[in-house]
């Protein structure tokens, strides 16, 4: 199999209606945003997503959350061990730390894709990959109203609490939010890790999936959407343009007149043709 022969950009529109896209644990697990009132959804929750997607598309990846583990390890470590080629190659101090990266690229795909840093307590060796597949915090084109309400638990969960069945909550969710994420894989760093043409296209159908089985009691099934996927793709391993200058080629505004967007169809999407550039928009 090849290595990615060509350079690829990207960038993704997600809505949320009265959802909880990526809730902060430090702030009582209100959907993040900055200090400009601009919502967030963290690039780690993104990759969690994509890695979630390419486990239903049967493809072996190592960082696994527990709800969506295919294998019988419960952790990385124990699942770095049961790798028979991954121990073979683990020698402690004196561990190929190139070949044993080629092993562990070969055995996991998101390991190729993202990178991953194979340091567990007790062992001798460190070994870091760096992955071609980068991506950025996701940010709303506008700032987001947060809806916050109290909710009430109607059964106590021990017999043995004095707490009355009332115990009050707290509830967040985004109004409306358009969250735009841009991201791109890297040829040379490819061809350290392996990824192919063929990775690259799993990619882009796992993001272009990206919400599919990822319904919650927080994100209720239909209160997300991938609205659009645009991916450019430069012909050789030297682009012609960078990342940032094909990213800024994507324009996302409010139309004339909307004052609060409560839609995707309340802005306007427009695209700046580059030469050279092949272009796919995906829904």
């Amino acid at each position: 199999m090849s290595t990615l022969s060509k350079k690829i950009d990207f960038a993704i529109l997600i809505s949320v209606e009265n959802a909880n896209p990526n809730g902060d644990p430090l702030c009582g697990n209100r959907p993040r945003e900055d200090y400009d009132g601009y919502g967030e959804i963290s690039d780690v929750c993104l990759k969690r997503k994509i890695r979630n997607r390419l486990i239903d598309m049967n493809e072996s990846v190592f960082v696994q959350s527990n709800d969506h583990r295919v294998d019988s390890y419960k952790s990385l470590k124990t699942r770095a061990e049961g790798c028979e080629e991954l121990k073979k190659a683990s020698n402690g101090k004196d561990t190929d730390q190139d070949e044993f990266a080629r092993i562990a690229c070969e055995q996991w795909m998101d390991v190729r894709s993202f990178g991953q840093v194979f340091a567990f307590k007790g062992d001798k060796v460190s070994v870091g990959v760096r992955g071609p597949v980068t991506i950025s915090i996701a940010k709303s084109v506008s700032p987001v109203d947060i809806i916050s309400m109290q909710i009430v638990k109607s059964v106590n969960s021990e017999d043995k609490t004095e707490r009355a069945s009332d115990t009050m909550g707290m509830k967040h969710r985004v109004a409306f939010g358009l969250y735009l994420a841009k991201g791109s894989i890297n040829c040379q760093l490819a061809e350290k890790t392996g990824f192919s043409d063929e990775d690259a296209e799993k990619i882009k159908e796992a993001m272009r999936t990206l919400l599919e089985n990822d319904a919650s009691s927080a994100r209720p099934e239909g209160s997300m959407e991938v609205c659009a996927l645009y991916w450019w793709e430069q012909e050789g391993k030297t682009p012609k343009y960078s990342s940032a200058k094909v990213q800024r080629s994507l324009q996302v505004t409010l139309k004339e007149g909307v004052i609060k967007p409560k839609r995707f169809e309340d802005y306007d999407v427009q695209v700046a043709p580059l030469d050279g550039v092949t272009l796919q928009i995906l829904s």
